[in-house]
This record gives C-alpha cells, sequence and structure tokens, in this order.
C-alpha cells in the first residue's frame, strides 16, 4: 500500500461530468489499496470570474475579502468531490486548507507555505477515509485570516501535503498526458517525456511552461518529493520530475541510466514586457540605484542589459512580467532627478523564449544551433541570457511561435504525431 496524493486543476473539475469522471479515478486509485490525499482546484474559470465580481465591485478590492472570496471557489469544488465519492460508496471528507493545518504567512494573495499539521488529514486516513483538501489556500496563526497563495497555489499545496505526509509520489493532473519538449498548443509536435530533472524543469517554470509552476518545483526539491505529471483525461503514464539521487520508477531495478538528451525542452512567454532606462549616466553605482527602485516596486526584473557607454551616458535594458511594468515605471519616473537618466522606453510587444538542457553542461554548440536557427528563419534577436543549462532570447512577440517551432526542429526535438490537449480554455 502506498500513500498518493493527487492534485487536480480547474479544466479537471470543470463540470458536474468532470468532476464525476476524476471521483473515479480517485476511488480507483483507493481500490488498488492505496491511501489517497486530493487537492482541488476551483471548477473551470471560477477563480477568474470572482476576480472579475470583485473588480466590478470595487477598483481595487481589499486584499483580506479578496482572499475570503477566492478561497470559496475551492470549497465548491472539494465539498462536489467529496459528494461524488461518497455516491460511488466510499467514505471521503473534504477539509479547507485551515482545516488541513496549511500555515502560511500574512502576505495576502500570494503568501507562502511555512509549516503543515496534517493532524485531521492522518485521523481521516487513519480511519479508512479519502482526504479532499481545497488547495490554493491556508491560514495565518497571527491575525487568524484566510489567506491565498497566488497562482499555481494548488500545485503547491499538494506537493506541501505530499512532504508533510511523506507520500510516495504528488500526482499533478492536468489537460495534457504530461510534460512535453514544449507547450503543444504551441508546437503540437512536441514529444512528452518519460522523466525530467527538477533542475531543469525549475528553468523550464521559471521561463513560460505552464504545466507546473515553480513553487510547486521549488517545495518538493526542497522536500524530496517525487512529482508525476498526468493527465485526468487519459490513462497515459505521463512525466516523472526527478530529484536529485531520485530514481525513474519505470527504469528495472539495476538498470544503468541512460545519458540525458542535451535539450530537454523550448519554452515560449508571452508575459514579459522590456523597459529601457534611457541616458543613465555611466558612472559607479547608478545600476545599483536603478534597480533598487525596480525592487521596492516589486517587480520581478529577468533578462538584463546595458549597451557600451556613449559621450558619458549609457542605456541599461531589463525584462519584468507585464503586471510589473507599470508600477516599475511609476517608481522610477518618480526618481528620475535622483538617478539623473534622461526618458523611460516601454516595450511590452516582446516575447521569450528558452532552450533547456542539463546537457549542455558537457555539450558544445548548443548555442550556435539556437542562433543559427533564428537566423534562417530571418528572427531577430533584442536581447540575449543565459544560465549554466538555459540559454534565452527576446524576440518580437509576433516572431515567438514561429521561432519555437523553428527552434524545437533544429533541436530534434519533433515527434512523429501531434500531441493530444485533452482539454481547458487557456484563460
Amino acid at each position: 500500500m502506498a500513500l498518493i496524493v493527487q492534485k487536480y486543476g480547474g479544466s479537471s473539475v470543470a463540470d458536474a461530468e468532470s468532476i464525476k469522471r476524476v471521483a473515479k479515478r480517485i476511488v480507483d486509485t483507493r481500490r488498488a489499496g492505496h491511501d489517497v490525499v486530493v487537492a482541488v482546484s476551483a471548477m473551470g474559470d471560477t477563480t477568474d470570474e470572482l476576480l472579475d465580481l470583485a473588480n466590478e465591485v470595487a477598483p481595487i478590492p481589499a486584499p483580506r475579502e479578496l482572499d475570503m472570496l477566492l478561497s470559496s471557489g475551492e470549497r465548491i469544488s472539494m465539498a462536489l468531490l467529496a459528494m461524488a465519492i461518497h455516491s460511488m460508496g466510499f467514505e471521503a471528507r473534504s477539509f479547507t486548507g485551515s482545516q488541513a493545518g496549511m500555515i502560511t504567512d500574512s502576505q495576502h494573495g500570494a503568501a507562502r507555505i511555512v509549516d503543515v499539521t496534517p493532524i485531521r488529514l492522518r485521523e481521516a486516513l487513519d480511519e479508512g477515509a479519502i482526504v479532499i483538501v481545497a488547495g490554493f489556500q491556508g491560514f495565518n496563526r497571527d491575525t487568524r485570516d484566510i489567506t491565498t497563495l497566488g497562482r499555481g497555489g494548488s500545485d503547491t499545496t499538494a506537493v506541501a501535503l505530499a512532504a508533510a505526509l511523506a507520500a510516495d509520489v504528488c500526482e499533478i493532473y492536468s489537460d495534457v498526458d504530461g510534460i512535453f519538449t514544449a507547450d503543444p498548443r504551441v508546437i503540437p509536435k512536441a514529444q512528452k517525456l518519460d522523466h525530467i530533472g527538477s533542475e531543469e524543469m525549475l528553468e523550464l517554470a521559471a521561463n513560460g511552461a505552464k504545466v507546473l509552476y515553480i513553487r510547486a518545483v521549488e517545495y518538493a526539491r526542497r522536500h524530496g518529493v517525487l512529482i508525476h505529471a498526468r493527465s485526468t483525461f487519459s490513462s497515459s503514464e505521463g512525466t516523472y520530475v526527478l530529484g536529485e539521487g531520485m530514481k525513474n520508477p519505470r527504469e528495472a531495478e539495476g538498470a544503468a541510466a541512460m545519458e540525458e538528451p542535451i535539450v530537454a525542452g523550448v519554452a515560449t512567454d508571452f508575459g514579459q514586457a522590456k523597459i529601457t532606462v534611457a541616458g543613465v549616466p555611466d558612472v559607479p553605482g547608478k545600476a545599483a540605484e536603478i534597480f533598487k527602485i525596480v525592487a521596492k516596486s516589486g517587480a520581478n526584473v529577468d533578462m538584463i542589459v546595458q549597451n557600451v557607454s556613449a559621450t558619458g551616458r549609457t542605456d541599461i535594458s531589463f525584462t519584468v512580467p507585464k503586471a510589473d511594468s507599470a508600477g516599475a515605471l511609476k517608481a522610477l519616473a518618480g526618481e528620475q532627478t535622483e538617478v539623473g537618466f534622461q526618458n523611460l522606453v516601454h516595450d511590452d510587444q516582446i516575447g521569450k523564449l528558452s532552450v533547456v538542457g542539463a546537457g549542455m553542461r558537457t555539450h558544445s554548440g548548443v548555442s550556435a544551433v539556437l542562433f543559427e536557427a533564428l537566423s534562417a528563419g530571418g528572427i531577430n534577436i533584442e536581447m540575449i541570457s543565459t544560465s549554466e543549462i538555459r540559454i534565452s532570447v527576446v524576440l518580437r512577440d509576433t516572431d515567438l511561435a514561429e521561432a519555437a517551432r523553428t527552434v524545437h526542429t533544429a533541436y530534434g526535438l519533433d515527434g512523429d504525431a501531434e500531441a493530444t490537449v485533452h482539454a481547458g480554455t487557456g484563460r
């Protein structure tokens, strides 16, 4: 008998029929002799609809009340799922994040998990029940308020539960069959990976891949949780995300490990904006001043490029999430006289393409393939950033999809058949 944590996203529980389908999968796992804990998201686009409603009644919704509102979506789906399991003759108990012992800091809308005390969950498991937990939410002990974890919070909930309960595996169910060499919605001939290292998965998640959220992958890596990314809509085996020292469960006992591919995947990100601080005095300390101001605005800087100095001044360009760009621009404009730059330029018509692979450490020529492919396609590069296992470039957003397809082919990642995307609205 194993303890299995399963997470089902919004597209997996989008309506009554979908909930019954998920309930059957959970019951089948229980019938196989396993204990089951489930983290569930809100149904379909419920969270987005609640956000829209909040913005209609208040231009800037109070953060505490917004968390109270948004956390209701998961409570609906957890109760309905428990009811569906009961109708199949199995006991299920649903728990909110606070009832499940999901303790967070006090940051509304983007809380971080600080502790998990799953006492009630363990009691329910010991009594033979299937446990259903509302994902995306927790409880702060100091304020005694409900908090939400931000986008991808249900993934993080599931991984945190798996760590706290010492689960054998954390299965993350979505509308695709696993983790692919690229987003199959962008590149239909992307191939499903049998397994991927957590380091590579972190880079892909950080650079636009949405099948797993970076916070969940980070938590799993830190706490030694085995993730199995699967589809709710098929029986495909999915993809294992392996942390350091973990063995692929599909490998035969004693089998020699196969050499990893040079490139594991290609990620695309349409959610970036570029800010250029033009005419910065080319003296020590100015870059520090600029990025302190940006940090105080709450913007998360990704790529940075500084031009060669001309006439004692230089331009510094950097990328941030589009949602952060307005705050960063406002903060910089307010300090223009103090810093001494000439003007600001904002560009939100960009896209980021990233190539990720642990094999880059030991193979030369990876960047040459990328740049030759883009050149052959007539695609211009605006910025470049690298890490030990990643190369990222900024392009025009209108070129991004074609660039991704071209690069995917250049690295020999195309499959023979088109990948299947089973559901999801993409909202």
